[in-house]
């Protein structure tokens, strides 16, 4: 790969039906290219993850994935209500899906523990009442 690649995806909110499309595409994408196993499965645990919390939480957003042989970097920026308290979501099993999303298999609370424990660097900026951008980094160190 001589130059980064760049994709972006527009994530539908409340459609569970597509959720996880982005994460998927870039999935087979990094396979494609021969990225190592192990850097694709963080990829597309922590990007799913995100994609699910833009569906439940934030009525959709966009995905920005730049790939490079070093490092994987994605940016997803809804425009939701933000969140009231990172260092709560950030712990596992908090959750504030309702009834309904769980009932769907949904809303754990793993969202935010996963992301983070499957990237290298993760950045939330958060604003309430006008969305939330996280940021992903996955690095490949051969």
């Amino acid at each position: 790969m001589s130059e980064n690649l760049k994709l972006h995806y527009v994530v539908p909110g409340d459609d569970f039906a597509r959720a996880g499309e982005a994460s998927g595409d870039i999935k087979k994408k990094l396979k494609q290219l021969g990225f190592p196993p192990e850097i694709v499965r963080k990829v597309a645990i922590s990007l799913y993850e995100g994609e699910i919390n833009m569906v439940i939480h934030a009525r959709g957003g966009v995905i920005d994935a730049e790939i490079s042989p070093g490092r994987i970097e994605c940016v997803l920026a809804d425009q939701g209500p933000g969140i009231p308290d990172i260092e709560a979501a950030m712990q596992a099993g908090f959750s504030t899906a309702t009834d309904e999303i769980r009932g769907l298999g949904f809303g754990a609370g793993m969202g935010l523990p996963n992301m983070k424990e499957y990237t290298d660097d993760i950045k939330i900026e958060t604003v309430l009442g006008q969305g939330t951008t996280v940021t992903l980094l996955i690095l490949n160190n051969p």
